[in-house]
């Protein structure tokens, strides 16, 4: 069995990138797996301001006390994390780059996760519009030697609000990922 966190990373209460993650929610469910999934939009967090007194601490605490801390901990406690993000401008949401930024307190601890997912959904139609989102994450997971990213689901033509359920093979795609976590 193992830890397993999400982190629906969409402002959008039920909107489709959330989607993605509640599938993969359930399919690790399903597996045996011990799942949280936490989202944004429940969270206040601040900018990182670089101040780097997390690095200095050694103890992996940000001086900005806020939920970016209580993520932290909990990612770091993670054997898997699934990152679940629409697609803005050919770029992961802010919400999700500003929580990237604010796990810098995780370099000087010692963390579990090694396998990364990415669940994203675009207007566009062609993956090649998650490049810029696989290519920031990417330089995210280069930083922690451990870890890899696993899989990427490509959900293209999501456009609209619940446009994703009239998608059942990208619903699904994330389900059976969910379950092979």
């Amino acid at each position: 069995m193992k830890n397993i966190i999400v982190i629906s990373t969409s402002l959008r209460k039920n909107g489709n990138s959330e989607r993605l993650a509640d599938a993969f929610v359930k399919g690790a469910k399903e597996a045996g797996h011990m799942v949280e999934k936490c989202s944004l939009q429940d969270c206040a967090m601040h900018f990182c301001t670089g101040c780097m007194a997390c690095q200095h601490s050694r103890k992996g605490q940000c001086a900005m006390p806020d939920d970016a801390d209580i993520l932290i901990q909990k990612m770091a406690a993670a054997d898997v994390i699934a990152f679940a993000t629409p697609v803005y401008f050919y770029e992961m949401c802010g919400q999700m780059k500003t929580l990237l930024d604010r796990t810098n307190p995780l370099f000087p601890i010692p963390y579990k996760f090694k396998d990364i997912y990415l669940l994203t959904t675009a207007a566009d139609s062609e993956q090649h519009a998650m490049d810029g989102v696989i290519k920031g994450l990417q330089g995210w997971i280069d930083c922690f030697e451990k870890s890899s990213l696993k899989a990427v689901v490509y959900g293209t033509s999501i456009d609209g609000m619940d446009a994703v359920l009239e998608h059942s093979e990208i619903l699904n795609e994330a389900y059976e990922l969910g379950k092979k976590a």
